[in-house]
């Protein structure tokens, strides 16, 4: 049998480990941390990775416990609405639920080894990074170019176990800062972003959640009222980071998916996403082709869609995030706002 070891047991890691083939590979999946995460952000689930959802198998215990998006606006700092979206038939699910929902589809013959993999094992069969932004795989396999860039901004996330109104949900664009309030299971989902010195890594989520009440004091009631009911012991932060372009996702017997290939600004939601669409993506050509064609095959169907998202994505955080070009950009989406019934407006997405 073929081994294949996979560096990292998150979405894409697990994702994978679920689709490979287990009578033709002996797959071994190594993750650091002992225990799945207790606190997440939501997920919105595209198209494209609810097909993925149900390639693995669990798109409808996935919608089960997930509430459909509906619709949302693209608001200004005041909470004044420009733009409203629907997500059609998209649903927002809990990390901390969809990691169980993965975890759980993951054969038994699959070996599961907890350790901070620090160099590449030195097997002999495919490695597999699915480490993440600061993935050690990209680090060993394609140098000191590939390391992570830091920007400028945080990210911020909780939940909240009180329900939202329709009437507030949406993102909120302010002067070099957004926020945005969603449905969640039991309750809501919300996140801000906003240049911060904070950091760059173990960020103290109540220092964090104090600049954020201080950053949007002078916004809407609904984001004002979000972060005064918030606690740290229910937000994850984080500086942002984004991967460089690489030539190629493949090196040698070595191939990476999900951030470790193309971590993203989080602006179009589609990290996760496409986290899943690569495994699965990966897993069917490795099931079905020589693995020299099938990790050829896997780079050209993916490294091209995921650099053109990655690319959307920068520029639409550049337009959420504006700080100089914030009053040309609201008076823009305000004029559009006013536009005669039938004009088309544009659309926004929430990260």
């Amino acid at each position: 049998m073929e081994i294949i070891s996979i560096v990292g047991g998150g979405i894409a890691g697990l994702a994978l480990a679920s689709c490979l083939d287990q009578d033709q590979f002996e797959v071994t999946v190594y993750e650091k941390r002992p225990e799945l995460p207790t606190v997440g952000n939501a997920l919105g689930m595209w198209p494209n990775a609810q097909r993925a959802l149900a390639r693995i198998g669990v798109l409808e215990e996935a919608r089960a416990v997930s509430p459909v998006i509906g619709s949302g606006s693209v608001r200004n700092a005041a909470g004044e609405p420009w733009v409203t979206v629907s997500a059609g038939d998209m649903f927002a699910i809990s990390r901390i639920d969809l990691l169980p929902l993965l975890d759980a589809a993951v054969p038994g013959t699959v070996r599961r080894v907890t350790d901070h993999v620090r160099t590449l094992p030195a097997h002999g069969g495919l490695v597999v990074g699915a480490d993440g932004v600061h993935s050690v795989v990209r680090r060993e396999g394609w140098g000191s170019r590939s390391t992570a860039k830091l920007t400028p901004h945080l990210a911020l996330r909780g939940t909240l176990p009180s329900t939202v109104s329709p009437d507030v949900v949406g993102e909120y664009w302010g002067r070099g800062d957004l926020f945005g309030i969603a449905s969640a299971r039991g309750g809501m989902f919300w996140y801000a972003s906003y240049r911060s010195t904070l950091g760059p890594y173990d960020i103290d989520a109540a220092s964090a959640l104090e600049q954020a009440r201080e950053r949007y004091a002078g916004h809407a009631p609904a984001i004002r009222q979000v972060l005064a009911a918030a606690t740290p012991e229910a937000c994850l932060v984080q500086r942002i980071w984004t991967t460089p372009r690489l030539k190629s996702f493949v090196r040698g017997r070595t191939v990476l998916i999900g951030d470790a290939a193309h971590a993203m600004a989080p602006t179009l939601g589609r990290g996760a996403c496409e986290s899943l669409v690569d495994a699965v993506t990966l897993a069917d050509l490795l099931n079905t082709l020589p693995e020299e064609q099938a990790l050829k095959a896997y780079d050209r169907q993916r490294r091209l869609r995921t650099g053109a998202l990655s690319l959307a994505s920068s520029a639409l955080a550049r337009i959420a995030l504006a700080e100089g070009g914030q009053p040309v950009r609201d008076r823009l989406l305000t004029l559009a706002r006013r536009r005669p019934a039938g004009a088309v407006v544009g659309s926004g997405s929430a990260g």
